[in-house]
């Protein structure tokens, strides 16, 4: 039987709206529930700003749940506008540092935020947290 764990916060992660988890662990892989900027209407700075804080609570998440940003084998990003893709690339590449997970990137209409990026990643085999 699979054992399955369940992650609700992370450190300087914003909590939750609704009844999720932001992370979820089974066989041997972490599901992140879509990272946003901030809360929900709440702007931080420019979208480079608010891209570095995302990917920074992705990798937050991944740390709780046994994993991290290097084990990533999936992303899939939601920019609100086309007029992004250039920025986000950039500060996605700082992020990855070389590894290159497969993503999808798509423009969607989000509720008052830019963005939201989730993710796939592997669980550390190191004894970290986790199955």
């Amino acid at each position: 039987m699979t054992r399955i764990a369940r992650f609700a916060s992370a450190p300087g992660v914003p909590d939750a709206v609704g009844p999720y988890v932001q992370a979820t662990s089974a066989g041997g892989f972490v599901f992140t529930t879509g990272q946003i900027p901030a809360a929900p209407g709440e702007r931080i700075g420019s979208f480079a700003d608010e891209v570095r804080a995302t990917l920074g609570h992705l990798g937050s998440v991944l740390t709780a749940a046994g994993s991290g940003l290097d084990r990533i084998v999936k992303v899939n990003a939601y920019l609100s506008s086309p007029d992004q893709i250039d920025t986000y690339n950039h500060e996605y590449a700082r992020f990855m540092a070389g590894h290159r997970p497969a993503r999808t990137t798509v423009c969607v209409g989000l509720w008052g935020v830019s963005m939201e990026i989730d993710c796939i990643a592997v669980v550390a085999s190191d004894g970290g947290v986790g199955p």
